[in-house]
């Protein structure tokens, strides 16, 4: 009875306090306060350098827009000379060079993707899906050397002759096939970023098409429909949306690529329907000459051309964030 005693009240005795134990919960809270602030705090300066991203373009490219108007948007001539400056054909290429390289990679991207989930082997998925994500980590510099130095001499020796010979010869979509054959041109910068974001939109739509539930496809499969029947009737339904995201993402990184499209484009500012023809994007004349420019007309219309290379690529990754959240929404609901 002692000994029982004697265990009970040292039991007691480790049993912290209501004073004790309110000093530890007040400690806590204090925890969790500092804690929610510090994360706060890293979470808004992150809106801070974007806010100040922003209002740096828009203070630098006042002079532009004050001297040029909108006039600015829609004038061809780019004169460092006689201080002349507007940005149609600098968007055009961009544009033109982004869209070539979205029309070329999304169906392989999608083939990609769809082969890792649906049809490739265990053994093969693996190392396949690593070497495509290695893909994406190559630096923008080495595509550009390899596409001026290998690839652009193959392009005027192949690709654009054949092409001149097949499409060229046909009327009205034939005028973006003709013209000498140079090797380097917005065709060739379209090729070379269709290379560089095929690993960003396979692997977005590789992680898209593993959500879908298997049970799902399962039941597909129990009820007689082949592989395509499945990836059309179930998969890309189900994740159309993420499908969608996963394409502006890739379009996004196309509309801001810098040193790749500099070596292939030409960077010529000349506006052209041919796409052998050399032509500029806004990153590459940024790139070429903003080291280079002086005058104050000349370094504004350079931020104004930053500047619209900025919202261009803000909306469409915000739009694909949207699309892939919605996407997670319905997800949810199903």
């Amino acid at each position: 009875m002692t000994a029982n005693l004697s265990y009970a009240d040292a039991t007691v005795a480790h049993v912290p306090t209501d004073k004790a134990l309110h000093r530890a919960m007040r400690a806590q809270r204090l925890q969790d306060f500092i804690f929610h602030k510090v994360t706060l705090l890293f979470a808004l300066s992150v809106l801070v350098v974007l806010g100040g991203i922003i209002v740096s373009l828009i203070i630098g490219s006042l002079p532009a827009f004050r001297a040029f108007g909108p006039a600015f948007f829609t004038t061809i001539d780019w004169d460092p000379v006689n201080d002349r400056y507007g940005a149609t054909i600098a968007i055009v290429g961009t544009l033109v060079t982004s869209i070539i390289a979205l029309l070329l990679a999304f169906p392989l991207s999608f083939g990609i993707a769809l082969f890792l989930t649906e049809i490739c082997p265990a053994w093969l998925k693996r190392p396949l899906g690593t070497a495509i994500e290695l893909l994406a980590g190559v630096p923008s510099i080495i595509y550009g050397m390899w596409g001026l130095f290998v690839f652009a001499p193959f392009c005027a020796s192949h690709i654009q002759p054949l092409l001149a010979a097949t499409i060229g010869k046909l009327p009205v979509i034939g005028a973006l096939f003709r013209g000498p054959a140079m090797g380097i041109g917005m065709l060739t910068a379209g090729l070379i970023l269709a290379i560089m974001i095929i690993p960003f939109i396979a692997s977005v739509m590789r992680d898209v098409f593993e959500v879908v539930p298997a049970v799902l496809k399962e039941s597909a499969y129990a009820l007689g429909c082949t592989k395509w029947e499945v990836v059309r009737k179930v998969v890309l339904p189900y994740t159309r949306i993420g499908v969608v995201g996963g394409v502006m993402l890739g379009l996004g990184r196309a509309l801001g690529e810098t040193m790749a499209v500099t070596f292939v484009i030409g960077n010529a500012q000349n506006l052209s329907w041919s796409l052998f023809a050399p032509g500029n994007s806004i990153a590459s004349t940024l790139a070429n000459e903003f080291a280079e420019a002086d005058s104050v007309l000349h370094v504004s219309s350079l931020y104004a051309l930053g500047l619209i290379l900025f919202l261009i690529t803000f909306v469409v990754l915000s739009a694909a964030k949207l699309m892939l959240r919605s996407m997670q929404k319905n997800e949810g609901l199903k």
